[in-house]
């Protein structure tokens, strides 16, 4: 039988994931040629060539992509086999650490903390603000057993590496000066504003989340300025410099709290062609049986499941 060793085969994988050697060796704090020696070895005790010259790099084998997809069975396992020797060990005791991204910390991760702090008080939650893609780097070196992000920059459900769990489609409601001419016109379509000045960021998630749902509604939308954080967008929206698309979660997560900062934004739901933006939750697969997390993730579901419906035309003054 060959000798399938667990350390050589994650190295293998972390090459799988990163291309390169040099990659590998950084990201496990190795030599390069430490990392080739492992993969040397690990060859030799299963008899096949694992690695194949290609330029100036090296690539995986056909072999390799075969050894590789039954350790990922073997990894799943593990996580399975740590996921109930935790349940036994702690009971009701822990921690789970997450990581979300930054709307979803007061809408969705904090009233969840809230609640598991009555119903689990033994249970610790440990927060990290992260966007997707250093979150599930977290998730993939294990230095979070959760991440929270938009699905449109979580790994596809057959990524053997994690799971996946929907917690809420969040509706995108629009956000206009007070005086505007449309601030209280009925049946609101987000085409109604193709040739508004439009505020969002000039790169990242949500200048991607902006452009898709007005070109879903038919239209490019024209930006004026460009903002991330939420304080400026209302502040600019305020000001009649522009609208903005805002997320319903950030509402509920206290974005009231921004119109001491610019008063006077009518917040519109807009009809027929709402866009919504879905959030997901994702662990590394096989651990999601772990009591504490999948207290945390009931939690989660369960707030998620609460958030309010937006009314019609909501002002902040």
């Amino acid at each position: 039988m060959a000798d399938w060793d667990l350390k050589k085969l994650r190295i293998l994988r972390t090459l799988q994931e990163l291309g390169t050697v040099t990659a590998t060796a950084e990201a496990l704090h190795m030599t390069p040629s430490a990392v080739s020696q492992q993969l040397t070895g690990l060859a030799r005790a299963l008899g096949v060539t694992l690695l194949e010259a290609h330029g100036r790099r090296v690539r995986l084998t056909d072999a390799a992509e075969l050894v590789l997809r039954h350790a990922e069975a073997v990894f799943a396992e593990l996580e399975r086999a740590d996921a109930e020797l935790l349940g036994y060990l702690q009971g009701e005791a822990g921690q789970v650490r997450v990581g979300a991204f930054a709307t979803a910390i007061p809408a969705l991760v904090v009233p969840a903390v809230q609640e598991l702090r009555r119903s689990h008080p033994g249970l610790s939650v440990a927060v990290r603000e992260a966007e997707a893609e250093a979150a599930y780097e977290l998730l993939a070196e294990g230095s979070v057993d959760l991440a929270l992000s938009l699905a449109a920059h979580a790994p596809t459900p057959r990524d053997p590496k994690f799971s996946r769990v929907a917690l809420l489609a969040d509706p995108l409601d629009v956000a206009l000066p007070a005086g505007h001419p449309l601030a209280a016109a009925p049946g609101l379509r987000l085409a109604d504003l193709a040739d508004e000045p439009w505020i969002f960021g000039s790169s990242g998630p949500w200048s991607q989340i902006t452009t898709t749902a007005c070109e879903h509604a038919g239209f490019v939308p024209e930006q004026a300025h460009a903002a991330a954080d939420w304080s400026a967008i209302w502040a600019m929206v305020a000001a009649g410099m522009g609208v903005a698309l805002v997320p319903r979660m950030a509402r509920a997560g206290g974005i009231g709290a921004v119109g001491r900062g610019g008063d006077g934004v009518v917040l519109r739901v807009l009809s027929g062609d709402q866009p919504r933006r879905h959030v997901v939750a994702a662990a590394r697969r096989g651990s999601e049986g772990a009591p504490g997390l999948a207290r945390v993730l009931a939690a989660l579901r369960r707030v998620a499941a609460a958030q309010p419906p937006g009314e019609e035309t909501v002002q902040s003054s």
